[in-house]
């Protein structure tokens, strides 16, 4: 699958479930192993548990592979691996205390969010 066409189904899972402060890094000059990093917040552990699962089941619903997610169900902070798309989904806590944005700030991805699309076309 297109690393594109995977990250826009990764922020639409994120988007669906209400995913918060979505940010996309393209991290392919500073790791090897993949090429993107997603940062997502969730303001409960059942919200980041249900980001983790929809991102999980709409990845492979598309065919994709997915690795692996890391967490436990009552943490505050759960990882997707998907191959070259890294996905962290965390509580605002410790989203601000990792700070992951300092670590990877590589090139943001610019996103067309999916409500602007939507308000587009309806027009």
């Amino acid at each position: 699958m297109d690393i594109r066409k995977k990250q826009r189904a990764v922020v639409a899972a994120l988007e669906d479930v209400k995913g918060r402060d979505i940010v996309v890094f393209n991290v392919a000059r500073l790791s090897p192993i993949f090429e993107r990093v997603v940062i997502a917040t969730g303001d409960s552990t059942r919200q980041v548990k249900a980001l983790a699962e929809h991102v999980r089941d709409r990845l492979r619903a598309l065919g994709a592979t997915v690795r692996g997610v890391e967490g436990g169900a009552g943490s505050e902070w759960l990882l997707v691996d998907l191959g070259d798309i890294v996905v962290h989904l965390m509580h605002p806590n410790a989203r601000s205390y990792y700070n992951l944005e300092e670590i990877w700030g590589g090139k943001q991805v610019r996103l067309k969010r999916a409500q602007a699309v939507r308000r587009r076309i309806r027009r």
